[in-house]
């Protein structure tokens, strides 16, 4: 395959991840995988042990240029390498009777088959499966033959590629939908996934059909089925009860039902009708979790008890897939319950519009850090409170609840500087609470006599406070930044204070909402600038929720937003000292 350059070779030399390795020493074959380029990104033991060579040795090298070779041990040119000619064109293929040359000088005489393969958010890798073969040996036909079984070698690339493919989501669906691809038409042109819920109710989740190039799913044969009857002996009966696979046809259900789901499975075949199909359990962990049936209507050939293995092995790698995202969504459920409950109500402030937003993020590993605050103070002032825990999930939600307790009781007892008050919270944070580091703006926010509103406010290590004027200026307030918390340095922190103008906004933030892979914080920050500016003359509650639909990243951390609006005229002033009454 290509020439390496040294960069190429540098970056593929990297630690290949930690699931790619997995997924390959699950085959058993020689296999490794390459990149865009045709560098070697992980090899599995077996091909170690076939090449003779170590993992460190071939990563990062051009595979074509490393091992490829004629049957006298010479280079093999590239225009007579069908390996390399199947790479570009990006689609499986196989081959017989070639060589690749071992670390002694020795050749290895192998038979191979390759196939895309998808890396993390990569989709243009292949995996490579090769074995000792000897010359003569013949190659058992590929399932583009009418009938015929699957090679070894593309029942371990199927099973290869399931794997990988399945491991790398935590989302239900998605994984339901990869495996219908994976299967489709390779396998069979229907197949049909039933799911038992986490209230014991079996529920057809997918029927799709390949009807030539296109999966087409069937919603009409979708929906809840009946319950599992303890006493039935038919295959879908006994796979969802963990209890065997089989192999059924339509004859199978055409006798006397003996429960609801038997009539269910006749509508089934005949609806599609398919005339042979393969049932096998899909198991998690700690329980079945439902049953995969493959069928053929107009594929050729008949599903054997001797296919059952390798359907049992997908529906296996299925079972753990599906386990670890319910298991996800629930984590994920709890923690913004969590999250969600312990945020507040904002209170009521005359003459000022509040409103707020919280956006879990879609790794139920990123929820829990991000918070916001507003309470009223004991000398009737209003105190607006943002920040960020170091950490995720319920860990950072639970320490959140903690910072943010006792942050209310230094504010209402200490009648002092927003400064001062995070400067005691600095101090008491590690000793009193569960918190290693985090981020915070306090601000206190009054009237002066002339009745306009005056914030104040303190920043340790968070992104700055924005304010928008109604004619659509946009300006980050600096001042009163100073070191995050839990840092342990004894600091004395700055203040900042600002009168608000007439019908300006002001918008406190988290950093999920400016920050993103592949961009720079000040990239983050001028697009937010620029979006807060151009949606100045919006109604607050329409303001914060276009800000979020434009600026927000595609999810990859959590997102609180606290934004609040002075009103066009000052009052004659506070009937209380910053009262919210």
């Amino acid at each position: 395959m290509a020439g390496a350059k040294d960069t190429g070779i540098q970056q593929s030399r990297a630690e290949p991840p930690a699931r790619l390795t997995e997924a390959l020493q699950a085959i058993g074959a020689g296999a490794y995988v390459v990149d865009e380029q045709g560098h070697i990104m992980a090899v599995n033991a077996r091909a170690e042990h076939l090449l003779g060579s170590r993992a460190e040795d071939v990563i990062g090298h051009d595979a074509h240029e490393l091992l490829h070779r004629g049957p006298q041990g010479q280079p093999l040119p590239v225009t007579r390498c069908s390996m390399r000619q199947g790479f570009h064109a990006g689609h499986p293929a196989q081959g017989d009777e070639e060589y690749f040359a071992r670390a002694d000088g020795s050749l290895l005489p192998v038979s191979w088959l390759i196939a895309p393969y998808a890396v993390g958010d990569r989709d243009t890798c292949t995996l490579v499966i090769f074995y000792r073969c000897e010359p003569g040996d013949a190659a058992r036909p590929g399932p583009e033959q009418a009938g015929e079984p699957l090679s070894d070698l593309e029942r371990l690339a199927l099973l290869a590629e399931t794997t990988t493919q399945l491991t790398s989501t935590l989302d239900v669906e998605e994984a339901r939908r990869r495996l219908v691809a994976l299967v489709l038409p390779r396998l069979a042109d229907w197949v049909v996934i039933d799911l038992i819920t986490e209230r014991d109710e079996v529920w057809r989740a997918d029927v799709v059909h390949a009807d030539t190039d296109r999966l087409v799913p069937h919603d009409d044969l979708q929906g809840p089925m009946p319950p599992v009857p303890e006493e039935s002996q038919m295959p879908l009966s006994r796979a969802l009860r963990g209890v065997a696979s089989a192999v059924a046809g339509p004859d199978t259900y055409r006798r006397a039902p003996d429960s609801g789901i038997a009539v269910e499975q006749r509508r089934l075949f005949e609806a599609t009708g398919i005339h042979s199909a393969a049932i096998v359990p899909i198991r998690g962990t700690r329980e079945v979790l439902g049953a995969l049936t493959l069928g053929r209507a107009e594929k050729p050939g008949s599903f054997t008890t001797g296919d059952l293995p390798l359907i049992e092995d997908i529906a296996r790698r299925a079972g753990v897939a599906l386990d670890n995202a319910r298991l996800y969504q629930r984590q994920r459920k709890v923690a913004e319950t969590m999250q969600n409950h312990l945020l507040p109500q904002m209170p009521s402030v005359p003459g000022l519009q509040m409103t707020v937003r919280y956006l879990p993020a879609p790794d139920a590993s990123q929820v829990g850090g991000d918070w916001y605050d507003a309470f009223t103070l004991s000398d009737g002032a209003t105190a607006l409170a943002i920040g960020d825990v170091v950490g995720h999930d319920l860990e950072a939600a639970a320490g959140m609840a903690q910072l943010r307790n006792v942050l209310r009781a230094y504010a209402w007892a200490q009648q002092e500087p927003p400064s001062r008050i995070v400067e005691r919270l600095d101090e008491a944070i590690t000793p009193i609470t569960d918190v290693a580091m985090a981020t915070l703006i306090l601000a206190r926010l009054d009237q002066t006599d002339t009745g306009h509103w005056r914030l104040s406010w303190t920043n340790a290590g968070h992104p700055p406070p924005l304010l928008i004027t109604h004619d659509g200026l946009a300006r980050y307030l600096t001042d009163g930044h100073g070191l995050l918390l839990g840092t342990g340095v004894r600091t004395s922190r700055p203040d900042g204070t600002l009168l608000l103008p007439p019908r300006s906004t002001l918008l406190l933030y988290t950093d999920g909402l400016v920050e993103a892979p592949g961009h720079t914080l000040d990239d983050g920050m001028n697009l937010l600038r620029q979006h807060a500016a151009a949606l100045a003359h919006r109604p607050l509650p329409s303001f914060t929720d276009q800000l979020l639909r434009r600026v927000h990243p595609p999810g990859h951390d959590d997102v609180a937003l606290l934004a609040l609006h002075t009103p066009a005229h000052p009052s004659t002033g506070p009937t209380h000292p910053g009262s919210n009454r």
